[in-house]
């Protein structure tokens, strides 16, 4: 075991874990990465055969994600149940819900009504990042932001690539079959949770509250502070702006497929260079946060990705799929700071809470993203313009980093973090 870090409010230390715990958690939580990453992004490469199974066109298609995916502003009640019932249950009710829905996904979908139902679902549970949570309370201050992004880089691990091609060439399976495989996937993820503790934080705080030291509460109501709701806002801005880019990542497929002629097999090797270097953008992100700061991280990120994207709609021959690569570079690198940075600065009693306020907010973009990329996909059907204005969007964190300054956190304590915000 390690040293103990006193605890801000209570006479109770926290104890580091072991290190064979930590790197238990680390790998459990990766691989629930993996699942949260796949079902977010395998719509990249499944776009084209859902358009075609169900006879819609693709800015018919971005407009009616918009209208469905507005189910996910009720985030904050899946991320609050951290705060209520506790982390460990809280991971097990997620597996549970990604892996129904790639079960629907695979059996119940014979209209696009009822695949958008459990797409949804899906995507709820994906949009949570509860998986940041338990890494985040239990690692040192030192290598916080590294330990994270070891989890998050084990989440990228390329499956959207490799699992495709598989399905549908060589076993000639149904494109339903790229969601279904979760299903089997969320099986060995049931397995590992059992051996997963509750994380020591949270079980002071239960205990401080048992003792009327804390208040209970439910999704933070009473108690959120000014403090939390400047960076409630501040995180949950830099998040939309992200999520809405994210939203132009996804017709990366598409545009590669259906305008620039690729076949599957020619795409998904693409795909798999852009995932294998988003696993070292991933890493490399964290340690930069840890060495120098995770505002320098972020702004270097942003710059990076708007110039590939620029690429993106104007490369032609080799240079394209080289911008193809180097986005998932630096998509992955701006995305290590929203998994390392929110979870960590926010109040423990209250980071399931914050965090779902969070998430809440910036699922704004859930709506504008699918909107934005239909009247853009309608306005540009070659896309090189596209994939500009993809790229204005991703500059918009370094407006909000330098307009309201938000508080250093590397090297810090979780409750170091706490007292000391700006």
């Amino acid at each position: 075991m390690g040293a103990v870090l006193q605890n801000v409010k209570s006479n109770i230390k926290i104890k580091a874990r072991s290190r064979n715990y930590m790197i238990y958690m680390i790998i459990f939580m990766g691989m629930v990465a993996v699942m949260d990453q796949y079902l977010s992004t395998i719509k990249t490469t499944a776009l084209p055969y859902i358009l075609e199974e169900y006879a819609i066109d693709a800015s018919r298609f971005s407009y009616l994600e918009a209208v469905f995916l507005s189910f996910t502003f009720l985030i904050f009640l899946l991320n609050g149940l951290n705060d209520i019932i506790g982390r460990r249950y809280s991971i097990l009710i997620l597996i549970v819900i990604m892996g129904a829905a790639s079960f629907g996904i695979l059996y119940f979908t014979p209209n696009l009504n009822l695949f958008m139902v459990f797409y949804t679902l899906a995507i709820f549970a994906t949009v949570s990042n509860m998986w940041t949570i338990p890494v985040s309370e239990e690692s040192p201050a030192l290598k916080r932001g590294k330990y994270i992004a070891v989890v998050y880089i084990i989440g990228l691990i390329p499956l959207q690539a490799l699992f495709p091609p598989l399905i549908i060439n060589t076993l000639g399976l149904s494109w339903k079959w790229m969601y279904g495989i979760m299903f089997i996937f969320m099986i060995p993820l049931l397995v590992m949770w059992i051996f997963m503790k509750e994380t020591s934080r949270f079980e002071i705080i239960r205990k401080e509250r048992q003792e009327g030291i804390r208040k209970t509460h439910m999704f933070g109501i009473g108690v959120i502070n000014r403090q939390d709701i400047r960076y409630i806002a501040i995180s949950s801005s830099i998040w939309l702006a992200w999520l809405v880019y994210q939203f132009f990542y996804f017709w990366a497929g598409y545009y590669f497929m259906t305008i620039r002629g690729f076949s599957l097999s020619q795409w998904s090797l693409v795909l798999l260079a852009s995932l294998l270097l988003a696993m070292i953008g991933g890493y490399l992100s964290g340690w930069i946060m840890d060495k120098i700061g995770r505002k320098p991280a972020l702004i270097l990120g942003c710059i990076g990705l708007a110039l590939v994207l620029v690429l993106m709609g104007f490369g032609q021959g080799f240079l394209l799929p080289v911008a193809a690569a180097l986005t998932g570079f630096f998509t992955s690198f701006t995305y290590t700071w929203i998994v390392v940075y929110v979870p960590e600065v926010f109040p423990t009693e209250r980071r399931g809470a914050c965090m779902g306020w969070t998430t809440t907010i910036a699922r704004v973009s859930y709506v504008i993203g699918p909107l934005l990329t239909g009247f853009l996909l309608s306005l540009f059907p070659t896309m090189e313009w596209f994939w500009v204005v993809g790229g204005v969007v991703i500059l918009i964190p370094i407006a909000i980093v330098m307009l309201f300054n938000p508080s250093e956190t590397k090297k810090l304590e979780l409750e170091e973090i706490e007292t000391g915000r700006a």
